[in-house]
């Protein structure tokens, strides 16, 4: 196993990502100047919070426009349930669910549209349609995933998963994890600007562990690279409020909140408007830190 040092020299520099703008295909996301809300569309059956919902393309549509008004800066679409328990879905059928919402939105909305995905079939033929991001929850344990946001030039989600949450030690063992998620990335050929990290919340964790990494983000943010937190209406957030997936609203706000205090610079939600405005107020307040951006390395 490398040492610390030659496993630090091999990232970006401590001082947390710089200000940038994703290429996303041709639309620019600018990050550093105000934390992106990422709105979630999902077009299946079963997903926990809004499965059946939106799987019509002119519904997806309607509330694909909704989410950008209340403040949505992304969409993202999913055609498959990744919650615990969900049934897979054959690459055929994602397909057929996922094309005609993003070919549909391409010319409804003008902001950039997230795949969700880990088939690499489904992924080439929904850049193909016109989404502008490649969200893998596998994190590039297939090449062929970064191969394709290489080849179509677009950012790429790296998320932390396990096939069994076997931990030595949780903290330490995410990190290295989403390290070596990086340098599958760039073996393909994703550059750096291009690499956003999502901490994984509710896969191959315990709730414990989910809480724990939820109050360490900073743990990755100090890695360079932009972190994208994904907690919305997770069963965490719902054990912790004793409450059901649709009133937990204020849960998620407050996990948003947390990420933007420890530099995350996404939080990917279902309740766009009021998690808009709690990063704004979020924003107003860290991102005039003068000790931004100077946190040090620590293990």
């Amino acid at each position: 196993m490398e040492d610390n040092r030659s496993a630090l020299s091999a990232f970006p520099s401590p001082a947390g990502p710089p200000d940038r703008v994703l290429d996303c295909r041709g639309l620019p996301l600018r990050l550093g100047e105000k934390t992106r809300i990422m709105g979630i569309l999902n077009v299946t059956p079963d997903s926990f919070s809004d499965g059946g919902r939106y799987m019509e393309v002119a519904a997806a549509v309607e509330h694909a426009r909704a989410m950008v008004a209340a403040g949505a800066d992304l969409i993202e679409i999913g055609g498959e349930s990744t919650r615990p328990g969900s049934t897979p879905v054959p690459e055929e059928e994602e397909i057929r669910r996922v094309v005609p919402v993003i070919e549909a939105l391409r010319e409804a909305i003008d902001v950039p549209l997230s795949i969700d995905t880990f088939k690499p079939g489904t992924a080439r033929r929904a850049l193909e349609a016109g989404a502008h991001l490649l969200n893998d929850i596998w994190g590039c344990r297939d090449p062929r995933m970064g191969e394709l946001a290489a080849e179509f030039g677009c950012p790429l989600i790296l998320m932390h998963n396990r096939v069994q949450p076997d931990y030595g030690d949780f903290l330490e063992d995410v990190v290295t994890d989403l390290k070596e998620s990086v340098r599958s990335a760039r073996r393909a050929g994703v550059r750096d600007e291009q690499i956003i990290l999502d901490p994984g919340i509710g896969f191959a964790k315990s709730h414990e562990q989910n809480l724990l990494l939820m109050g360490s983000l900073d743990r990755l943010t100090r890695l360079g690279y932009p972190v994208l937190l994904a907690a919305s209406r997770k069963r965490t957030l719902r054990r912790v409020l004793d409450l059901p997936s649709g009133d937990i609203v204020e849960g998620t706000v407050a996990t948003t909140v947390l990420a933007i205090a420890q530099g995350c610079e996404l939080v990917r939600v279902h309740d766009i408007k009021e998690n808009a405005r709690a990063a704004q107020m979020a924003d107003a307040i860290v991102r005039l830190r003068p000790d931004k951006g100077t946190a040090a390395w620590t293990n």
